[in-house]
């Protein structure tokens, strides 16, 4: 017999390593032969689109298309340390670190273009598309090329910046404090269908809102969300290490089975933005928060299809048929 159920998960989650723990990103920032611009930082890909979304933060900053911008990254001989790809710390992180040597490098331009341009100061001068200008009287311009051009014998044209995250150490007596800032916020809900029979759980829809801060960028972040389902699917349904007495027995992908592309859905993503003030542009980390809604929300759907409370993950069509049997006895 199948049944229909509507579940219903969420979370809060705070960024970075936290409890007082130091957490500081750096980066540098070059202006490069050719006018480009490089952006040194430590921040590692994997998979949560950084090459991108540093490269658009430092681009607002400078007034670049991110053509323009070169991350360099990855290389601990060519950059300062910007923390580990954890804690969902880099957008918010190492983010702001690049936000503050962009803006101390907009500083030395100015600086740079005061003294070519021969200004009294930098007042009204402005960045656009590559090039330094005073805003009330535009022919007076210079490119980053040219600047480049001019000092390329005179040493690197840089900038550094530095973030380091607000958090305070709990009160290990009464285990009050405020170990993490910021925090990020979602939603999941989803519809089930089950199978009493056969055991089988099958997602029929779901629509998933998480918070963002500042969607930094929108296709990026709906990716994250995606995979973030798909990781919360198997979580909640399929994925077993099958521990026994510290080994495991499913220990290769034809025992140990994780969602593909037949068991996702198409999610109803929904990105709520309310900018973080302390954020780079308003925009949090939201890596790993999005996986955290799906697993209580399938269970709490599999509760109101069936009135059982399944307690042990992954809920596999072996364990729910005994989940059903042991609630009838």
């Amino acid at each position: 017999m199948k049944k229909r159920g509507i579940g219903i998960g969420i979370s809060f989650y705070g960024t970075g390593y936290g409890n007082g723990f130091p957490d500081i990103s750096r980066a540098i920032v070059r202006l490069l032969p050719g006018g480009k611009i490089g952006i040194y930082c430590g921040v590692t890909e994997v998979g949560q689109g950084a090459k991108t979304s540093m490269r658009q933060i430092g681009g607002e900053v400078l007034s670049l298309n991110i053509e323009n911008i070169e991350l360099i990254h990855e290389n601990t001989s060519l950059m300062p340390d910007s923390g580990t790809a954890a804690a969902t710390r880099q957008t918010y992180n190492t983010g702001n670190a690049i936000k503050v040597a962009c803006e101390n490098m907009k500083n030395e331009l100015f600086h740079r273009a005061k003294v070519e341009l021969g200004l009294n100061s930098t007042a009204g001068l402005v960045l656009e598309n590559g090039e330094v200008v005073l805003s009330f009287f535009p022919k007076k311009r210079i490119s980053y090329k040219k600047l480049a051009e001019i000092y390329k014998d005179d040493g690197i044209i840089e900038s550094k910046g530095e973030f380091a995250a607000q958090t305070t150490e709990m009160d290990p007596e009464t285990g009050q404090g405020a170990p993490y800032w910021p925090y990020t916020f979602n939603a999941c809900a989803v519809e089930v269908e089950v199978n009493t029979e056969t055991g089988i759980i099958n997602i029929l829809r779901s629509t998933f809102a998480q918070d963002a801060g500042r969607a930094v960028n929108p296709k990026i972040l709906e990716g994250q969300m995606d995979g973030g389902f798909a990781m919360g699917l198997g979580y909640a349904l399929l994925e077993d290490l099958n521990l026994e007495n510290g080994i495991m027995k499913n220990n290769k992908f034809s025992k140990y089975l994780i969602p593909t592309a037949m068991d996702m859905i198409d999610v109803n993503n929904i990105i709520v933005e309310d900018p973080e003030s302390t954020a780079p542009y308003g925009a949090k980390g939201i890596g790993e928060p999005v996986m955290i809604p799906m697993a209580p929300a399938i269970l709490n759907a599999i509760y109101n299809a069936t009135g059982v409370r399944v307690t042990e993950l992954p809920v596999t069509p072996e364990r729910f048929i005994r989940a059903l049997k042991e609630a009838k006895n």
